[in-house]
């Protein structure tokens, strides 16, 4: 275990910084074994699940753009391999969920057209934004990842409504990631800026784009899949269920999860006051038991990148 001390705003905070590893993994997707309807049999639920899988691509290939660019500006040899990690993890990320946005395309998800908006909109859109905006930006985003983390790692039943073992794995695999790698962005982003006025709009730009133009497009899909959903009096009631699983106040992922959200604007805040690590380490037993885990089946290897001056 690593140990660092930060810097963040002339405050330190003397933090134990568990090795981060990079993962590699092959699922083989089979096309026949997926379930459209994987998150708790809801129809439209689940297409913001297959929304963000097919969006999130091009916000990881910011957040490792963004990350490489950075890195050269460290003087931290910790932070530095941290951030090494952070990379790697998020590029397998963006691997994986291709190869099963490739799937959903075989199940008349409209991927072609929503790959083609979303690499317009990074393109013309974040992808010119100034350097500290993009690093504003990418520690927002992984703020808003460390919140569907947790609170998948602690509604872990709701990756059980389906028979669907590899996309159970594959998100489950995702989670326990952006958990692990939920600090770093934040770190970097303290220490070579730290305005709290740019961390602000940084994280409003996540927000409106992971609950806004995400949940917007997933919209769509049923409807583009199935026309028909539109006079379907059972389709209109999954909108209302749907609606509450992913914003109901009670234990809908974002709406369950507000003053989580919006910690983010403390100006003292920081990822580890939302101290996770019980269910990281029973997520990593759950997960990578060598004899039992639920991703032994598509593990290959894992490594700690070497740390360098």
């Amino acid at each position: 275990m690593n140990a660092a001390v930060l810097v963040d705003q002339g405050v330190k905070r003397p933090k134990a910084r568990p090795d981060v590893p990079v993962r590699h993994l092959e699922f083989k997707f089979d096309a026949s074994k997926a379930d459209d309807r994987f998150y708790l049999q809801a129809e439209l639920a689940s297409a913001y699940f297959e929304a963000l899988s097919i969006f999130l691509t091009y916000g990881e290939d910011l957040v490792i753009d963004t990350a490489r660019h950075h890195r050269q500006f460290l003087t931290d040899p910790v932070l530095k391999q941290r951030v090494t990690a952070l990379i790697g993890q998020e590029a397998i990320h963006s691997r994986m969920h291709n190869e099963w946005n490739d799937v959903l395309a075989q199940h008349k998800f409209p991927v072609p057209f929503y790959r083609f908006l979303g690499s317009k909109v990074f393109e013309y859109g974040f992808n010119r934004f100034p350097q500290p905006l993009k690093l504003s930006m990418m520690a927002g985003i992984e703020h808003f990842t460390a919140v569907l983390a947790e609170f998948m790692m602690k509604h872990e039943e709701n990756f059980f409504q389906s028979d669907d073992e590899q996309q159970r794995a594959l998100w489950m695999w995702h989670m326990l990631e952006e958990s692990e790698h939920k600090d770093i962005a934040y770190d970097v982003y303290q220490t070579l800026n730290g305005s709290y006025p740019l961390r602000v709009a940084g994280f409003f730009i996540a927000l409106v784009t992971i609950v806004g133009l995400v949940p917007f497009a997933a919209t769509l899909i049923p409807v583009i899949r199935k026309p028909s959903n539109l006079i379907s009096l059972s389709y209109w009631k999954d909108v209302k269920r749907s609606a509450e699983l992913i914003f109901g106040l009670g234990d809908g992922v974002y709406g369950s999860t507000l003053k989580h959200i919006f910690d983010y604007l403390r100006p003292d805040f920081h990822p580890n006051d939302h101290d996770a690590s019980e269910w990281l380490a029973y997520y990593k037993e759950r997960l990578l038991n060598p004899k039992t885990g639920l991703l032994t089946p598509y593990f290959v290897r894992e490594f700690v990148p070497a740390m360098r001056a």
